[in-house]
Protein backbone atom coordinates (compact mmCIF):
# COMPACT_ATOMS: atom_id res chain seq x y z
CA UNK A 1 0.00 0.00 0.00
CA UNK A 2 2.84 2.46 0.85
CA UNK A 3 4.48 1.55 -2.35
CA UNK A 4 1.27 2.83 -4.54
CA UNK A 5 0.55 5.74 -2.34
CA UNK A 6 4.32 6.73 -2.80
CA UNK A 7 3.77 6.60 -6.60
CA UNK A 8 0.76 7.93 -6.62
CA UNK A 9 2.13 11.12 -4.67
CA UNK A 10 5.38 11.37 -7.01
CA UNK A 11 3.06 10.84 -10.43
CA UNK A 12 0.83 13.63 -8.97
CA UNK A 13 3.92 15.86 -8.62
CA UNK A 14 5.41 15.21 -11.83
CA UNK A 15 1.98 15.98 -13.54
CA UNK A 16 1.68 19.10 -11.25
CA UNK A 17 5.77 20.34 -11.83
CA UNK A 18 4.80 19.45 -15.50
CA UNK A 19 7.90 17.28 -15.34
CA UNK A 20 9.62 17.78 -19.11
CA UNK A 21 9.53 13.86 -20.17
CA UNK A 22 5.83 13.68 -19.18
CA UNK A 23 4.95 17.05 -21.59
CA UNK A 24 6.90 15.94 -24.13
CA UNK A 25 5.41 12.45 -24.19
CA UNK A 26 2.13 13.89 -23.96
CA UNK A 27 2.55 16.30 -26.78
CA UNK A 28 3.75 13.63 -29.19
CA UNK A 29 1.10 11.45 -28.13
CA UNK A 30 -1.45 14.48 -28.90
CA UNK A 31 0.11 15.67 -32.31
CA UNK A 32 0.03 11.84 -33.55
CA UNK A 33 -3.29 10.86 -32.47
CA UNK A 34 -4.52 14.35 -33.62
CA UNK A 35 -3.06 14.10 -37.10
CA UNK A 36 -4.24 10.65 -37.86
CA UNK A 37 -7.84 11.07 -36.67
CA UNK A 38 -8.01 13.97 -39.26
CA UNK A 39 -6.48 11.97 -41.99
CA UNK A 40 -7.99 8.57 -40.90
CA UNK A 41 -11.67 10.39 -40.71
CA UNK A 42 -11.22 12.26 -44.37
CA UNK A 43 -11.47 8.61 -46.61
CA UNK A 44 -13.56 7.11 -43.59
CA UNK A 45 -16.15 9.51 -43.64
CA UNK A 46 -15.97 9.36 -47.56
CA UNK A 47 -16.01 5.82 -47.59
CA UNK A 48 -18.77 5.41 -45.13
CA UNK A 49 -21.07 7.98 -47.16
CA UNK A 50 -20.26 6.43 -49.97
CA UNK A 51 -21.40 3.23 -48.71
CA UNK A 52 -24.88 4.56 -47.58
CA UNK A 53 -25.92 6.14 -50.61
CA UNK A 54 -24.97 4.08 -53.65
CA UNK A 55 -25.02 1.04 -54.75
CA UNK A 56 -22.48 -0.57 -56.93
CA UNK A 57 -20.91 -4.59 -57.99
CA UNK A 58 -19.30 -5.65 -54.32
CA UNK A 59 -21.04 -3.84 -52.08
CA UNK A 60 -21.69 -5.89 -49.87
CA UNK A 61 -18.36 -7.27 -50.06
CA UNK A 62 -16.79 -3.94 -49.20
CA UNK A 63 -19.48 -3.54 -46.47
CA UNK A 64 -18.32 -6.85 -44.78
CA UNK A 65 -14.78 -5.81 -45.16
CA UNK A 66 -15.18 -2.81 -43.34
CA UNK A 67 -17.07 -4.02 -40.20
CA UNK A 68 -14.19 -6.78 -40.76
CA UNK A 69 -11.48 -4.60 -39.99
CA UNK A 70 -12.98 -3.25 -37.23
CA UNK A 71 -12.05 -6.06 -35.04
CA UNK A 72 -8.24 -6.61 -36.79
CA UNK A 73 -5.65 -6.78 -33.93
CA UNK A 74 -3.81 -3.31 -33.47
CA UNK A 75 -0.32 -5.50 -33.98
CA UNK A 76 -1.77 -7.24 -36.56
CA UNK A 77 -2.43 -3.58 -38.46
CA UNK A 78 1.27 -2.81 -36.76
CA UNK A 79 3.01 -5.82 -38.71
CA UNK A 80 1.72 -4.95 -41.65
CA UNK A 81 2.53 -1.59 -41.81
CA UNK A 82 6.47 -2.33 -40.69
CA UNK A 83 6.44 -5.08 -43.86
CA UNK A 84 5.52 -1.96 -45.96
CA UNK A 85 7.86 0.60 -44.63
CA UNK A 86 10.70 -1.99 -43.78
CA UNK A 87 13.59 -1.26 -46.35
CA UNK A 88 12.56 -4.22 -48.19
CA UNK A 89 9.31 -3.30 -48.56
CA UNK A 90 7.50 -1.57 -50.90
CA UNK A 91 7.39 1.88 -49.32
CA UNK A 92 10.72 1.49 -47.78
CA UNK A 93 12.34 3.95 -50.24
CA UNK A 94 10.11 6.48 -48.00
CA UNK A 95 12.65 5.99 -45.11
CA UNK A 96 10.29 6.96 -42.60
CA UNK A 97 9.85 3.52 -40.53
CA UNK A 98 10.56 4.52 -36.48
CA UNK A 99 9.34 7.79 -36.75
CA UNK A 100 6.26 9.66 -35.90
CA UNK A 101 4.82 10.09 -39.53
CA UNK A 102 5.21 6.01 -39.81
CA UNK A 103 2.97 6.02 -36.35
CA UNK A 104 0.55 8.38 -38.11
CA UNK A 105 0.29 5.92 -40.89
CA UNK A 106 -0.75 3.12 -38.45
CA UNK A 107 -2.90 4.74 -36.47
CA UNK A 108 -4.92 6.96 -39.44
CA UNK A 109 -5.47 3.46 -41.12
CA UNK A 110 -6.41 2.04 -37.71
CA UNK A 111 -9.48 4.66 -37.34
CA UNK A 112 -10.64 4.70 -41.38
CA UNK A 113 -12.74 1.49 -40.78
CA UNK A 114 -14.06 2.78 -37.57
CA UNK A 115 -14.88 6.00 -39.10
CA UNK A 116 -16.64 4.25 -41.97
CA UNK A 117 -18.82 1.82 -40.22
CA UNK A 118 -19.77 4.50 -37.96
CA UNK A 119 -20.70 7.20 -40.69
CA UNK A 120 -22.21 4.69 -42.79
CA UNK A 121 -24.69 4.14 -40.59
CA UNK A 122 -25.28 7.71 -39.12
CA UNK A 123 -25.72 8.44 -43.09
CA UNK A 124 -28.45 5.70 -43.70
CA UNK A 125 -30.37 6.99 -40.76
CA UNK A 126 -30.06 10.61 -42.69
CA UNK A 127 -30.88 8.84 -45.48
CA UNK A 128 -33.93 7.00 -44.35
CA UNK A 129 -35.38 10.94 -42.93
CA UNK A 130 -34.38 13.27 -45.63
CA UNK A 131 -33.66 10.85 -48.62
CA UNK A 132 -36.48 11.82 -50.21
CA UNK A 133 -36.56 15.12 -50.70
CA UNK A 134 -32.88 14.96 -51.80
CA UNK A 135 -33.97 12.81 -54.83
CA UNK A 136 -37.14 15.01 -55.41
CA UNK A 137 -34.30 17.41 -55.64
CA UNK A 138 -32.07 15.81 -57.76
CA UNK A 139 -29.09 15.88 -55.82
CA UNK A 140 -26.83 13.12 -56.85
CA UNK A 141 -24.83 10.42 -55.00
CA UNK A 142 -21.88 12.70 -54.03
CA UNK A 143 -24.15 15.70 -52.97
CA UNK A 144 -26.30 13.74 -50.94
CA UNK A 145 -23.77 11.63 -48.76
CA UNK A 146 -21.95 15.79 -48.65
CA UNK A 147 -25.38 17.45 -47.80
CA UNK A 148 -26.49 14.26 -45.04
CA UNK A 149 -23.15 14.68 -43.17
CA UNK A 150 -24.06 18.53 -43.18
CA UNK A 151 -27.06 17.92 -41.36
CA UNK A 152 -25.76 15.16 -39.01
CA UNK A 153 -22.83 17.25 -38.37
CA UNK A 154 -23.06 16.69 -34.42
CA UNK A 155 -23.22 12.91 -35.05
CA UNK A 156 -20.19 13.53 -37.32
CA UNK A 157 -18.10 15.09 -34.40
CA UNK A 158 -19.16 12.24 -32.07
CA UNK A 159 -17.50 9.81 -34.83
CA UNK A 160 -14.79 12.11 -34.39
CA UNK A 161 -14.12 12.30 -30.83
CA UNK A 162 -14.72 8.03 -30.11
CA UNK A 163 -11.68 7.44 -33.35
CA UNK A 164 -9.64 10.38 -31.84
CA UNK A 165 -10.00 7.80 -28.34
CA UNK A 166 -9.23 5.10 -30.47
CA UNK A 167 -5.90 6.52 -31.81
CA UNK A 168 -4.85 7.90 -28.71
CA UNK A 169 -5.56 4.66 -26.53
CA UNK A 170 -3.60 1.93 -28.78
CA UNK A 171 -0.48 0.91 -28.37
CA UNK A 172 0.55 -2.43 -30.29
CA UNK A 173 0.63 -0.63 -33.84
CA UNK A 174 2.72 2.48 -33.10
CA UNK A 175 4.93 0.34 -30.67
CA UNK A 176 5.69 -2.15 -33.31
CA UNK A 177 5.91 0.99 -36.18
CA UNK A 178 7.57 3.74 -34.07
CA UNK A 179 10.07 1.57 -32.36
CA UNK A 180 9.73 3.42 -28.72
CA UNK A 181 12.54 5.26 -29.19
CA UNK A 182 13.09 8.07 -26.32
CA UNK A 183 12.62 11.35 -27.20
CA UNK A 184 11.44 10.45 -30.83
CA UNK A 185 8.63 8.27 -31.18
CA UNK A 186 7.80 7.48 -27.31
CA UNK A 187 4.13 8.08 -26.71
CA UNK A 188 1.55 7.77 -23.16
CA UNK A 189 1.14 4.06 -24.07
CA UNK A 190 4.02 3.04 -25.19
CA UNK A 191 5.96 4.87 -22.27
CA UNK A 192 3.83 3.13 -19.50
CA UNK A 193 4.49 -0.47 -20.71
CA UNK A 194 8.06 0.21 -20.63
CA UNK A 195 8.07 1.89 -17.84
CA UNK A 196 6.18 -0.28 -15.93
CA UNK A 197 8.57 -3.37 -16.92
CA UNK A 198 11.57 -1.12 -15.90
CA UNK A 199 10.11 -0.28 -12.46
CA UNK A 200 9.72 3.20 -12.79
CA UNK A 201 5.74 3.39 -11.39
CA UNK A 202 5.64 6.90 -10.85
CA UNK A 203 6.47 7.79 -14.40
CA UNK A 204 3.73 5.30 -15.79
CA UNK A 205 0.97 6.28 -13.66
CA UNK A 206 1.25 9.53 -14.10
CA UNK A 207 1.41 9.14 -18.09
CA UNK A 208 -1.54 6.57 -17.25
CA UNK A 209 -3.87 9.24 -14.93
CA UNK A 210 -3.29 12.13 -17.74
CA UNK A 211 -4.16 9.25 -21.11
CA UNK A 212 -7.42 8.59 -18.38
CA UNK A 213 -8.26 12.19 -18.09
CA UNK A 214 -8.33 12.90 -21.80
CA UNK A 215 -10.83 9.60 -22.64
CA UNK A 216 -12.63 11.30 -19.68
CA UNK A 217 -12.55 14.51 -21.59
CA UNK A 218 -13.31 12.77 -25.04
CA UNK A 219 -16.47 10.83 -23.32
CA UNK A 220 -17.81 14.23 -21.54
CA UNK A 221 -17.45 15.81 -25.09
CA UNK A 222 -19.33 12.98 -26.94
CA UNK A 223 -22.18 13.13 -23.98
CA UNK A 224 -22.46 17.39 -24.46
CA UNK A 225 -22.39 16.66 -28.59
CA UNK A 226 -25.33 13.80 -27.95
CA UNK A 227 -27.12 16.15 -25.93
CA UNK A 228 -26.62 19.16 -28.07
CA UNK A 229 -27.69 16.88 -30.72
CA UNK A 230 -31.07 15.75 -29.23
CA UNK A 231 -32.08 19.26 -28.15
CA UNK A 232 -31.46 20.35 -31.33
CA UNK A 233 -32.72 17.42 -33.91
CA UNK A 234 -35.03 18.97 -36.95
CA UNK A 235 -38.01 17.44 -37.68
CA UNK A 236 -38.27 15.75 -40.85
CA UNK A 237 -40.11 18.32 -42.06
CA UNK A 238 -37.24 20.88 -42.50
CA UNK A 239 -35.43 18.83 -45.34
CA UNK A 240 -37.88 20.42 -48.27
Amino acid sequence: MSTFAESLATAAALIVEAEPRLVQTVALSLQVSGTATLIGATFGLALGALLAVSRFPRHAVLVGLVNTLLAMPSVVLGLLVYLLLSRAGPLGHWGILFTPAAMVIAQSLLVVPLVAALARRLVLSALAEGGDQLRSLGAGTWASAALLLVHERYGVLTVLLTAFGRAIAEVGAVMIVGGNIDGVTRVMTTTIALETSKGDLPLALALGLVLLGVVATLNLAIGLVQSRQQRGSAPAEAWA
